[in-house]
């Protein structure tokens, strides 16, 4: 009876741990991290009460036992609680140019969406590129790496996905190659679909991978570049060397997302689709799926035709988008004069070209038939034209968390930087000081892919940037050197569903389990590292001259 009522106990005890962990770690985390504040009012120290916040932040954005957009509005409620800033101050934070961009971002991408606009781009590329298995898989990761620049990344995997999908299906269909694993090579709960198979691995890995180099292209790519620009443009307002559009594509395209991706498809190939192993049993299946090409070009092409001609809403979605991407890179695009620098009155940021796209978007109509029945008779129609967006549509799917999230980092860097804590852990830092140039930044580089695996890409940024402006400011190197390369390894996080939101997605979709992603993720994270150090000691030099040196107005 007493063993009985002793099991009954400790099964309770681990359901209760199982089911409620994130309410008791949102009591014990503070109350273990409460020596810091208590330490912080007793010497009156602004440092390390704001240290308290920022690892709380951390701990409740990697843990999530809060969610992750609540976590975000902390700043509102304790830096003016621990006079750090006041309200007034906060709450701007929550609406700066670079957030308003990153929304328009992601609202133009939705319009994409909404016209289907974007479907008939991947399946046209596909067919252009050619539907062998290795390069229906260049011209998957090729479209993805693509459309990443342009719209979010986890956007653009969520796009992808269900076309992988389709390919794999059709793949199984014909019995071209093993498109999920049996029981016995990775055993499944009872009601869950079979694992994808290593082939079909390498598609969702090359969608999501891809996704992430892509996203590393422009500023609009991913929110963490947005979050980089805006903690850069907050901490050094009047450095010369500026975090724009061009500048920004200039440095990054080249190296970080052409060559690293090239890499990429490269790597999954070998590891996942036989390359260099002809008679592997993978190989074979590659082989036979090479042979068969004709019959998935057919699906291919089917569902190209069912898409129709291009419709009147999908040429003036497009339009709009590449006259928003001129519009971005022609403000001051440094090598000729830009419209910015004619309608230079008050400072012109780059949330004005986004959010100009988006007005458009909503002001004009789907197909324009009612010009036929302005000079006609009746009976006209009893119904109303369609905008090229519908806000119903923005409103259901647009992640306005994600606002708060950018909003809540500006705001505990700006604490950061007001309270001196970040001063103060940048100069803990200076030891590095002994190091050459290229020895240190290949450190920040280190610990930006080290610690983006564990949390989200976005939340690592606020934290890590401030941190890394200080440090170059204490041993007099130009912040930019550190930060930039820095902020673009936070984005290129490969191994854990919980790093990005593309990983995340593929796992969610095909039921991956997280140790194949993890091993998957090796190669990409050696070249990611190896390509950041080296495009920052050469290329970076090119693009930004000025940090050669450290500029006297920091």
């Amino acid at each position: 009876m007493a063993d009985e009522e002793k099991s009954s106990v400790g099964k309770s005890l681990k359901q209760c741990c199982k089911f409620h962990w994130r309410g008791k770690g949102s009591i014990i985390i503070p109350l273990i991290t409460l020596p810091i504040l208590l330490y912080g009012y007793s010497i009156g120290s602004s440092e390390f009460k704001c240290m308290y916040l920022v690892l709380n932040m951390a701990l409740f954005w990697i843990t999530e036992c809060i969610p992750l957009y609540l976590t975000s509005i902390f700043p509102v409620v304790f830096l003016p609680l621990f006079s750090i800033m006041s309200s007034y101050d906060v709450c701007q934070l929550f609406f700066t140019d670079t957030l308003v961009m990153f929304l328009g971002g992601l609202i133009i991408a939705l319009a994409v969406e909404y016209s289907n606009l974007h479907q008939r781009i991947a399946l046209g590329t596909i067919l252009l590129v050619g539907c062998s298995p290795r390069r229906l898989h260049l011209g998957l990761v090729a479209v993805t790496c693509f459309i990443s620049l342009w719209i979010s990344n986890s956007a653009a995997t969520a796009m992808m996905c269900p076309i992988v999908k389709a390919v794999l299906m059709e793949m199984e269909a014909q019995n071209i190659f093993q498109v999920s694993m049996t029981q016995e090579q990775e055993p499944m709960e009872e009601g869950d679909p079979p694992h994808p198979s290593i082939i079909s691995l390498a598609f969702y890995f090359g969608v999501a991978y891809a996704a992430t180099i892509g996203g590393c292209g422009t500023l609009i790519g991913t929110g963490t570049n947005l979050t980089f620009k805006g903690l850069y443009d907050t901490r050094f307002p009047n450095s010369k060397e500026k975090v724009d559009f061009p500048k920004f594509m200039m440095y990054s395209i080249p190296m970080v997302v052409l060559v690293n991706v090239t890499l990429l498809y490269f790597s999954l190939q070998l590891t996942h689709m036989g390359l260099c192993r002809p008679n592997s049993n993978i190989g074979q299946q590659i082989k036979k799926g090479s042979e068969n090409k004709d019959v998935v070009k057919q699906v291919v092409v089917q569902r190209f035709k069912e898409l129709g001609p291009m419709t009147c809403h999908e040429i003036q979605v497009a339009i709009l988008f590449v006259f928003m991407i001129l519009l971005l890179f022609f403000k001051k695009p440094g090598f000729v004069m830009g419209w910015g620098d004619f309608l230079n009155a008050k400072p012109i940021g780059s949330s004005t070209p986004v959010m100009l796209s988006v007005v458009l978007l909503f002001a004009l109509p789907t197909q324009y038939t009612f010009f036929k029945y302005c000079c006609g008779k009746a009976p006209f129609p009893g119904r109303t034209m369609d905008a090229c967006l519908s806000w119903v549509y923005i409103h259901k799917h647009t992640p306005f968390g994600l606002c708060f999230l950018l909003g809540g980092g500006f705001a505990l860097a700006e604490g950061s930087k007001r309270s001196g804590m970040a001063k103060m852990l940048g100069d803990k830092m200076s030891f590095v000081r002994s190091l050459p140039t290229f020895a240190i930044i290949g450190v920040c580089i280190f610990i930006s892919l080290f610690c983006t695996a564990f949390a989200s890409n976005v939340a690592i940024c606020n934290i890590l940037i401030p941190i890394f402006s200080e440090m170059a400011v204490s041993i007099k190197t130009h912040p930019l050197l550190l930060t930039l390369p820095s902020a673009l390894a936070i984005s290129t996080a490969y191994h854990l569903p919980v790093s990005t939101p593309p990983n995340a997605i593929i796992c969610g979709y095909a039921s991956i389990k997280t140790k194949y992603l993890a091993i998957a993720g090796i190669l990409p994270t050696i070249w990611a590292f190896v390509l950041l150090w080296v495009n920052s000691l050469t290329l970076g030099y090119v693009v930004y001259p000025g940090t050669k040196k450290f500029p006297d107005d920091l």
